[in-house]
């Protein structure tokens, strides 16, 4: 990441990741995120608004960014405004995803029945 423009509000952020013990990876992500955050909103992220994080959010949901890439983007937004900008207010303004819980196949008594009646007798071991 050192060939990208380095901006103090990113220097501040890593310092302020590594000072918190994250990893590189973790860190990777939340520098991302807060680009493209900042790409969205087409100056510094510093910058936003409740309404410009709510207008992300919107836009988030209607591109399709899944639950957790969606999630992990607000930990990033809580990490930068809580952390690194001293804007802790801008935290309530976010909100988290669920992810929807898929149904467990269930089988029917008569699938149960065939896969007993295919499995092999209980093996003795000595």
């Amino acid at each position: 990441m050192t060939h990208e423009k380095t901006t103090p509000l990113r220097e501040r952020m890593i310092a302020d990741m590594r000072i918190h013990g994250m990893g590189d990876k973790a860190q990777k992500a939340h520098i991302r995120a807060i680009k493209h955050f900042a790409g969205f909103l087409k100056r510094s992220p510093d910058t936003a608004t409740p309404d410009d994080l709510r207008a992300y959010q919107l836009h988030m949901t209607d591109t399709g960014v899944t639950p957790p890439t969606y999630n992990a983007r607000i930990m990033a937004f809580r990490f930068l405004y809580g952390k690194t900008c001293g804007r802790e207010e801008m935290k309530k303004y976010m909100q988290s995803r669920t992810q929807p819980r898929k149904l467990p196949t269930v089988l029917s008594i008569e699938d149960v029945s065939e896969l007993l009646a295919a499995a092999p007798g209980p093996v003795l071991k000595c």
